[in-house]
């Protein structure tokens, strides 16, 4: 921003080739990462068996919850509008949303690929994600030696792919300085007061999931005092906060969900490491306002039936976002794609992703702990502890 404001449009050498080449490094990685990503998520759920009781209880949690909190930040982003006049310098201007403008019935069969290797190459991330999670479920039916080798192959392939997005995030400070130098060489300043509202609505919903709609399932559906739970567990939202990463603050998770909240280590030891793998609640929220925020901001009013593109695939997405620091980054650029909004955005959004990243993170490790606490009760465990 500096650069930008002290050398002007002369700067602009420099910083176009830098945001292009982050840009095309993240549109790279998008469509393998999402296969790759929920393909291993599934298979990290270890056999078809374990989507029984025990796995519905925790899928149907890890659902729910994510949608409320994608609806209290849809709810938020909806009243205060915070894209509306919004002054983001962005260079980008599509007449239309070709991916939102369908019915509901349209984008339910859109999710169902023809030809899911075609999907692939237009970039069609909803059928992509669908036949993903379809496939990596049916490798867990399949008899070995198959099983084992078609899951370290993509296990193998997934782990791969996050070492290519270490990478493209990586250079995300130069992308960064690219955009954001070039946005205030041209417009100034005012794009970046703009962030600032959208900064305070992402938290402002996550306060509300965090400290009204997660207590609630904690009182009234797993019927334990909400308030002893999280006072076990600021040890490691303190840690999800530090470390942006759920994945890191796993161990400490569980550790506090079983030793202190008194949750079985069958329960914990299960819920925990897929809670952390795609339950992400916060993530789900952020990408969910940020996606309407930047559509507000190119002048798009979307109806209610077009947001449910958005809100279907901040959940889809969100289920691939890996525990690891931005990856709701790379989620956002995925939901861009899927609703036909330009990437260019998400270097906007970049200013601020790392702070947001970190009251995102907290809500994903709350909810993870939550689930964990209301599939115990509904198996019928005591947990004196915090009842």
């Amino acid at each position: 921003m500096l650069a930008g404001w002290i050398f002007g449009e002369s700067i602009l050498p420099i910083a176009e080739p830098l945001a292009q080449i982050f840009l095309r490094l993240l549109r790279m990685a998008i469509m393998p990462l999402i296969m790759t990503s929920i393909i291993s998520g599934v298979l990290s759920i270890g056999n078809a068996k374990n989507l029984g009781r025990l796995g519905s209880k925790v899928f149907g949690y890890y659902i729910a919850s994510s949608l409320l909190a994608i609806f209290a930040g849809q709810l938020l982003v909806n009243i205060f509008q915070p894209g509306k006049g919004a002054t983001l310098g962005l260079t980008k201007t599509p007449d239309e949303l070709a991916a939102v403008e369908q019915g509901v019935s349209d984008i339910l069969l859109r999710i169902i690929p023809e030809n899911p290797f075609a999907a692939m190459v237009e970039g069609d991330v909803l059928a992509v994600i669908f036949f993903s999670l379809l496939f990596g479920y049916f490798i867990t039916t399949t008899n070995e030696p198959y099983r084992t080798q078609l899951s370290d192959i993509f296990n193998g392939a997934f782990e791969v792919m996050m070492k290519l997005v270490h990478f493209v995030i990586w250079t995300a400070p130069l992308g960064v300085f690219g955009i954001n130098a070039r946005i205030v060489a041209t417009t100034g300043f005012e794009a970046f007061k703009s962030l600032g509202f959208y900064s305070l609505i992402v938290v402002a919903g996550l306060a509300i999931h965090a400290f009204i709609s997660l207590p609630l399932i904690l009182k009234f559906i797993a019927r334990v005092n909400p308030y002893k739970h999280y006072r076990n567990m600021i040890p490691a939202l303190i840690t999800a906060f530090s470390t942006s990463s759920s994945m890191v603050t796993l161990p400490l998770t569980i550790d506090r969900v079983t030793l202190n909240s008194g949750v079985s280590k069958k329960v914990g030891g299960f819920s925990l490491p897929i809670g952390a793998t795609i339950n992400m609640d916060g993530t789900a929220l952020y990408e969910c306002v940020a996606a309407i925020f930047i559509a507000q901001v190119y002048g798009f009013d979307l109806s209610f039936g077009q947001q449910l593109m958005v809100v279907l695939t901040a959940l889809l997405a969100s289920i691939g976002a890996a525990g690891v620091p931005m990856a709701g980054l790379v989620m956002l650029a995925i939901i861009l794609r899927a609703v036909g909004l330009p990437l260019e955005a998400v270097g906007i959004i970049l200013a601020v992703d790392r702070i947001l990243d970190m009251f995102r993170t907290a809500t994903n490790v709350l909810s993870d702990s939550c689930g964990a606490v209301m599939v115990a009760r509904l198996e019928g465990e005591d947990l004196p502890e915090i009842t």
